[in-house]
């Protein structure tokens, strides 16, 4: 099993995470924003990630510390979880509809972080979380796991809607590209190494 745990504490957040690639979607989420909460549910949920995930931040002064924060822990658990990338797919993309909203989700477990994020979200606040978050959430994952992700809006008006499918999609893009294929000796990579 590609499991592990990881604590990061600082004078901004504290945060406790168990994260399981092999797992059956199961999650038990506390960060103190409830919609967070939710599409993290639903990332484990499509991703099949067991996911353990405590946050306490400074919800008094934002979200964006909490939210930045749980990205990079999950990056880093990711990361760890994923070791040498010995047999991995090691690519996912996912196009994934939610009602009138369509989202195209790629990822590459390259070790190279980047993110090309191409959202429009009508809404500024969902429940007291702050959709520009999205894209900071994303960036700190991709930056601690080593991903090379590309998020695209192709429709969708509802902000609710299009999130949702982001969340989603990145769970089974991210399900995609970390399964083991028998096939791969090694690393996928004619470098010999993904990094």
């Amino acid at each position: 099993m590609r499991e592990t745990t990881i604590e990061r504490q600082t004078g901004e957040t504290r945060i406790y995470a168990s994260l399981c690639l092999d797992g059956e979607g199961n999650s038990t989420l506390s960060t103190g924003i409830g919609f967070f909460d939710h599409m993290l549910t639903l990332w484990s949920k499509h991703g099949l990630i067991d996911l353990t995930l405590k946050a306490e931040g400074d919800l008094c002064v934002d979200g964006h510390h909490t939210v930045e924060d749980c990205g990079i822990v999950l990056g880093q658990a990711l990361a760890k979880c994923l070791g040498d990338k010995q047999g991995i797919r090691r690519y996912g993309t996912v196009f994934l509809p939610m009602d009138e909203a369509l989202v195209m989700v790629s990822i590459d477990i390259s070790g190279r972080p980047f993110l090309a994020c191409d959202l429009e979200l009508p809404a500024a606040n969902l429940g007291g979380f702050e959709t520009e978050l999205v894209e900071e959430f994303l960036r700190a994952l991709v930056v601690n796991a080593g991903l090379t992700l590309h998020v695209k809006q192709m429709a969708g008006k509802n902000t609710h809607h299009i999130i949702e499918a982001v969340f989603k999609a990145l769970g089974r893009a991210l399900d995609e590209a970390t399964s083991l294929d028998p096939r791969v000796k090694g690393v996928p990579s004619t470098k010999g190494v993904l990094v």
